[in-house]
């Protein structure tokens, strides 16, 4: 590090993401995005004539896409806010919320940016153990005196709260902000944003990362109450106000009206999930219950390391953490069925079965 770094940042341990290959003769399931791509709309939205139109600014309000996604979930226009991937929304809640000292509360493990904006803002950080099944327990994050953050469901395991227990949450925090993150939700969870008419301590984020086939356009977006997003557009604007490109802008509104690509894409990731996990399980795995587009297994007979090794070195591409207490686990994205089937004789092999 250089000289001029400040002395408070010299101890950050950054998010690490995972490998982004450079080549393309791996099976890459490593970083939970979508296998099938975006939908022909989507692409259509994008024509040249779109592209010709780069030298200008986009429109900082994103108004096209803030009416698709506010017309979608039946919510007024000011109660949804965009940004550069559900990341910088995070970001920007944090610097308006619990910034400075104020306190915030998330589970652990969970996705890894918590912890890395805490520090980065000045959080007074209170990471929350999981069970010893690795399940969030809701009474955990009830009558807290700082702001909440939840991603549901959760990452890496997958395992989701039902609304019954993020309702509970919400209640015995009427004082303070409850962040939940749905990056995964469209997956087999049950959205909370139905909440945002009784709770205005509520905060939802999700992306168009994951079911929606854009991790590569970076879009992100926030529902709550009025007063709340209002909030986290004054830091918008003090910070970027052009933080969605217009070409992204034009994807993500079409992404978010294509429901029968939607619908199909997810279903198909649905149904690939489940037939791998019982394959899995088959080999002797322990997989947890998963509602996000990934699955997080153990090996009775590998260890999390081995079998993340094995892999790549088969040249599959999987997610291992190599911490507790998750060091014997592998998160592993659902692919195409072809893909989980590789997976799956590669597994064999290292088992020393099927060869």
């Amino acid at each position: 590090m250089s000289k001029f770094l400040r002395e408070q940042y010299q101890n950050l341990e950054p998010y690490t993401p995972g490998e982004q290959p450079k080549t393309d003769n791996l099976i890459k399931l490593n970083t939970n995005e979508n296998p099938y791509g975006p939908g022909p709309r989507t692409k259509a939205a994008i024509s040249g004539e779109q592209v010709s139109k780069l030298m200008l600014y986009p429109d900082p309000e994103a108004s096209e896409l803030v009416e698709a996604i506010s017309q979608y979930y039946e919510l007024e226009k000011e109660q949804v806010m965009v940004g550069n991937g559900s990341d910088e929304i995070l970001a920007f809640s944090f610097m308006a919320f619990a910034s400075e000292g104020a306190k915030v509360y998330f589970p652990d493990p969970s996705y890894g940016f918590y912890k890395v904006y805490a520090d980065i803002y000045h959080s007074r950080a209170n990471p929350v153990p999981l069970t010893e099944d690795l399940r969030i327990n809701p009474d955990h994050y009830k009558n807290l005196d700082g702001t909440i953050i939840i991603a549901n469901p959760n990452a890496p395991t997958g395992i989701a709260l039902n609304l019954n227990d993020i309702e509970a949450i919400l209640s015995s925090n009427r004082s303070n902000l409850v962040i939940i993150d749905e990056a995964y939700i469209d997956f087999g969870a049950k959205s909370c944003v139905p909440f945002l008419t009784k709770y205005d301590n509520l905060l939802v984020i999700q992306t168009f990362s994951k079911s929606r086939s854009l991790a590569g356009a970076r879009v992100g977006f926030a529902m709550g109450g009025k007063e709340v997003i209002s909030d986290l557009n004054r830091i918008k604007f003090s910070f970027n106000p052009y933080n969605l490109n217009r070409l992204s802008i034009l994807a993500a509104a079409e992404a978010i009206r294509d429901e029968a690509y939607f619908q199909q894409t997810r279903q198909k990731i649905i149904r690939t999930r489940e037939k791998f996990t019982e394959e899995l399980k088959a080999l002797g795995f322990t997989v947890l219950p998963s509602a996000a587009n990934f699955v997080f297994a153990r090996s009775g007979r590998l260890s999390g390391k081995d079998y993340f090794t094995g892999l790549r070195e088969r040249n599959i591409l999987v997610r291992y953490f190599g911490k507790e207490p998750i060091s014997d686990f592998v998160r592993i994205t659902i692919g195409r069925e072809e893909d989980m089937e590789q997976l799956i004789c590669a597994t064999r092999e290292l088992l020393g079965k099927g060869i």
